[in-house]
């Protein structure tokens, strides 16, 4: 297979079907824009076993994904996407950047969702931007795509808030990321894991995502494996 292109986290492979390309989740860990870096053995299987039940769990509400089919234990085949370069981040309690930029205590419950864009570039460390930048950017063709990346973002939230809530996890924010399939509609695409949301036990406060290993706070395989098998109990 030709490697198409290879990022922190995952690599794409062509296939024969020039509409198609093979994901592999990788086992590699960063944080901090990979300034911090690792790997984890297993860690990608994870991902991939964690991102294929959730985006399957989502087409099911008709919200549309890449998703095509699992392959492997790391791979998926999905569709070909021309990437939005936003990342749509989507809080419902303040962690994170958000609590440094507001002064907003960790753990408070905001009074409703809201949804950030951040401009998906490394060299300039990700910015949170605002809709006119996006246009002067030329990151969208125009406001009315910025519209539906906010509503998917809302209906996934509302659909994830309630899927994690079942197993006992709470649904802290998450980071999505959306292309245009080869009819120029807009889809999700990228993964949902615990390497993009912040999810805490419901009961202990515990965290289950990458700020383990951010902040070297615990084992992220275990909380990942636990992760996984609470939702395969999900109905």
């Amino acid at each position: 297979m030709k490697l198409l292109y290879e990022g922190k986290a995952k690599r794409i492979y062509e296939t024969e079907n020039p509409n198609e390309v093979i994901c592999e989740f990788k086992d590699a860990l960063t944080a901090f824009n990979g300034e911090k870096a690792d790997s984890e053995a297993g860690k990608g299987a994870l991902n991939c076993a964690i991102t294929t039940l959730i985006f399957e769990a989502l087409e099911k509400e008709g919200i549309p994904t890449h998703l095509i089919k699992k392959i492997d234990e790391t791979k998926q085949l999905v569709k070909k996407v021309k990437i939005i370069p936003i990342e749509v981040v989507v809080r419902n309690i303040a962690a994170g950047s958000l609590s440094k930029r507001l002064g907003l205590k960790e753990g408070e419950k905001l009074p409703f969702s809201i949804i950030e864009f951040y401009y998906k570039n490394d060299e300039l460390n990700d910015p949170l931007i605002n809709d006119d930048h996006a246009m002067i950017l030329n990151l969208v063709e125009d406001r009315k795509e910025l519209d539906i990346l906010r509503e998917y973002g809302r209906k996934v939230n509302n659909f994830l808030k309630e899927f994690f809530d079942k197993v006992g996890l709470i649904l802290v924010d998450f980071k999505i990321e959306f292309g245009k399939d080869k009819e120029g509609n807009i889809i999700l695409a990228d993964e949902i894991t615990p390497d993009s949301c912040r999810l805490w036990d419901k009961k202990t406060g515990k965290k289950m995502d990458k700020d383990l290993f951010r902040f070297d706070l615990g084992d992220i395989k275990e909380a990942y494996k636990e992760v996984l098998n609470r939702l395969k109990e999900v109905k």
